[in-house]
């Protein structure tokens, strides 16, 4: 299925903020303006916590799949997961890394950019109609020899 309105580009955008925000960005921290998602709390569980958080992430390339995103925007969200999922593996700083690069926040981004692009490209505009004028060049041609040969 490859998006071709604006309503189903919608659609998924929306799903896709709700579920970043979900996994980046839902829970507070008290106190501060930094917000922390489901995926840094499962995290926390050593190496199982982050394969969890790259199946998690895999919905937005299996989004993207669906909505026909370029191979090239595939790959850079490829590169986003493999980054957060080795970010995450590391002893005590990797939990604070998956708090911070939000790999599905950069994803989604990723592709309401490519799907806006897709979207504001103008059909090429159609050709010039060259038959239609010679065509109709020539039957005024006929017309008027036969008006000049009755008069």
């Amino acid at each position: 299925m490859k998006i071709t309105t604006k309503a189903q580009q919608q659609a998924v955008l929306k799903r896709l903020d709700k579920f970043s925000r979900f996994t980046d960005s839902s829970i507070g921290i008290p106190f501060t303006k930094f917000q922390i998602g489901a995926e840094a709390v499962i995290g926390l569980v050593p190496v199982v916590g982050d394969m969890a958080g790259l199946l998690l992430s895999g919905y937005v390339l299996v989004e993207a799949q669906r909505a026909g995103a370029s191979k090239d925007v595939k790959l850079l969200m490829l590169r986003n997961m493999g980054i957060d999922f080795v970010g995450g593996l590391l002893p005590v700083v990797g939990d604070a890394f998956d708090a911070i690069y939000k790999a599905n926040t950069r994803n989604t981004r990723l592709l309401r950019n490519y799907l806006e692009k897709q979207l504001a490209v103008e059909p090429p505009p159609p050709p010039f109609p060259w038959k239609t004028l010679i065509g109709l060049s020539v039957l005024l041609a006929v017309i008027t020899a036969g008006l000049i040969l009755l008069l």
